[in-house]
């Protein structure tokens, strides 16, 4: 039944109307999706989370080096791997957030396709 109705929609679009589908087609880069998600209503807490992110990679590298380097006090060594984890959790979730607004707005961008064809598809049927 889906293949039926993907033909009739086909079938109903105009060649302006399906280059224009086929730009929304093209497959999109890791990059190219993290930078989608730095406009539109959320784009501040994107470039906020991302800044964070990175601040927080090179915090955790210190942090590395520090355990390295402080195997000579076991306390102050236990407190640094400590730091350490907490860092790769904090990471960890500012991560998730990331990805599950490029996912958002992934699947925003297959609706507004399928509108998009419904909308072809009514307006040739009336």
């Amino acid at each position: 039944m889906m293949t039926d109705i993907d033909d009739r929609i086909k079938d109903a679009l105009n060649d302006d109307d399906f280059e224009f589908l086929k730009t929304l087609e093209g497959d999109r880069g890791l990059f190219q999706q993290i930078g989608d998600t730095w406009k539109g209503p959320l784009g501040g807490w994107s470039k906020l989370i991302f800044a964070f992110t990175v601040i927080m990679g090179l915090v955790f590298v210190f942090v590395i080096w520090q355990v390295a380097h402080s195997t000579n006090e076991p306390i102050v060594h236990a407190l640094w791997a400590i730091s350490g984890v907490a860092l790769l959790v904090m990471i960890g979730f500012a991560k998730e957030w990331m990805f599950a607004r490029m996912n958002m707005l992934t699947i925003l961008r297959e609706v507004k396709k399928l509108q998009v064809q419904v909308a072809i598809l009514s307006e040739k049927q009336d």
